[in-house]
């Protein structure tokens, strides 16, 4: 019986899973509610914050699980990419129980991981597994990327951005626009009830499968910045519209490349994660390839978009069955890499 306790604490959510043979049995997360009023990730503030959750999220992920330290067969953790201070926390912890346990660390890769979470398996089953290989759109507020995924531990980039992500794109017009941070799901949540063809923004021009999301931050800053000198409240009065044009977007140019990709390599099996993978118009425009171009879809349940640690013990579950363990001495990364 294989049973792995990992770990997730790349960025601001503290998270511990519990992975039995295969099935998993509990994912708890704490989040850190610190960030909102800096609108954005203060680095030193996430790290202390992590140190303060990381043992009770632990235990309670064991407790949901049923299982006990003793009986545990590995300890997993998040190596990088992340935030030095964040990771630095989880690495710390994972490696001091797996020397006080005797058994096997295994170090995932935060964005190996994300892609890897449509292989988690829940006791209620009825999840659908894209077959290898597959593309997988991995968005997400530090990435944005298109994956060529040939088997658990074989993934290439294929297309990524320049400069921005898209969730970082949606964050910052989103603080603009005066919306809490983060800015991606109020926009989410206003674009619903706003008029997607009410506003024009420029799409960049990119070779290839890559992208890039600077120059539409900027559009979309001399826009605002030309309408308001007209009419001062031309961001509430039209906020709705922005939202559902600036989205509309977004999810344009996202779905404009992989379905390049997806043409050219000749694959039909297509794959979003990240945390921009929870975006509602994202998600449908997901749905709407997949009947359009004939490609079998998969779209992560929303527990499963944003950072966790399920995904990281799914990964760590491919690894123990190969023996791929980690030395003890391995030190957390920060460059995105896959």
């Amino acid at each position: 019986m294989i049973s792995i306790l990992a770990i997730e604490s790349s960025c601001d959510d503290t998270s511990a899973a519990v992975i039995r043979d295969g099935l998993l049995l509990s994912n708890v997360t704490a989040s850190q509610k610190v960030h909102e009023e800096y609108g954005g990730v203060v680095p030193e503030l996430a790290s202390r914050a992590h140190q303060q959750n990381i043992v009770p999220v632990v235990d309670a992920a064991l407790r949901r699980a049923g299982v006990s330290k003793d009986e545990l067969s590995a300890v997993a953790f998040t190596r990088g990419p992340g935030l030095l201070g964040s990771l630095l926390v989880g690495t710390s912890f994972a490696k001091g129980l797996a020397l006080t346990l005797s058994i096997p660390l295994i170090e995932v890769n935060h964005l190996q991981g994300h892609v890897l979470a449509h292989f988690v398996q829940t006791p209620d089953g009825g999840e659908r597994h894209p077959a290898f290989p597959f593309l997988c759109l991995l968005v997400s507020g530090g990435n944005s990327q298109i994956v060529l995924v040939k088997a658990y531990n074989d993934m290439q980039i294929i297309g990524q951005t320049i400069d921005d992500a898209a969730g970082e794109a949606f964050d910052k017009c989103a603080k603009i626009m005066g919306l809490p941070y983060p800015g991606g799901p109020w926009i989410d949540r206003l674009a619903k009830e706003g008029n997607a063809d009410a506003f024009s923004f420029n799409k960049p021009h990119i070779k290839g499968y890559d992208y890039s999301f600077s120059g539409l931050k900027t559009s979309f800053l001399y826009f605002l910045r030309d309408r308001l000198k007209e009419d001062p409240d031309f961001i509430e009065n039209n906020k709705n519209d922005l939202c559902a044009s600036l989205q509309k977007t977004v999810v344009d140019i996202l779905m404009q490349k992989l379905r390049m990709a997806a043409k050219d390599l000749n694959i039909r099996q297509v794959a979003v994660a990240g945390g921009v993978s929870a975006n509602s118009a994202l998600r449908q425009a997901f749905i709407d390839h997949g009947k359009r171009y004939h490609w079998e879809v998969f779209i992560p349940p929303f527990s499963f978009t944003t950072d966790n640690a399920a995904m990281i013990a799914q990964a760590a579950y491919f690894k123990f069955l190969d023996h791929d363990f980690c030395p003890i001495d391995a030190a957390p990364f920060v460059k995105t890499v896959i």
